[in-house]
């Protein structure tokens, strides 16, 4: 699977990032290549209906990714530890109808 996703600020593209998750052996790995930073990969630590986790404990931030399916929903977050401290971001992404429709 492939993703991309970009930040824009007004008509400028300020950081984008490509993520290729793909199956090794029988984990799933998730490899990010962030823009101006060298690509890191993180392995599948649980694969269940509804959430998959990745972790990579040597990584200075996030540490860990992870995806949970809810109703009509998507929630998306990072985790770790930066300078000592904790730190969890959530992205929540919800459905919503195409223009056209």
């Amino acid at each position: 699977m492939v993703g991309l996703s970009r930040t824009v600020r007004g008509e400028e593209l300020t950081e984008y990032e490509l993520i290729v998750i793909r199956e090794r052996g029988d984990r799933l790995v998730y490899i990010a290549h962030p823009s101006g930073q060298p690509s890191a990969e993180f392995l599948s630590t649980t694969v269940a209906r509804t959430t998959v986790v990745f972790e990579n404990p040597a990584h200075d931030f996030p540490q860990r990714i992870g995806y949970r399916r809810e109703a009509g929903s998507l929630l998306a977050w990072v985790e770790g530890t930066r300078d000592g401290t904790s730190r969890r971001v959530e992205f929540p992404y919800r459905r919503v109808p195409c223009a056209g429709d």
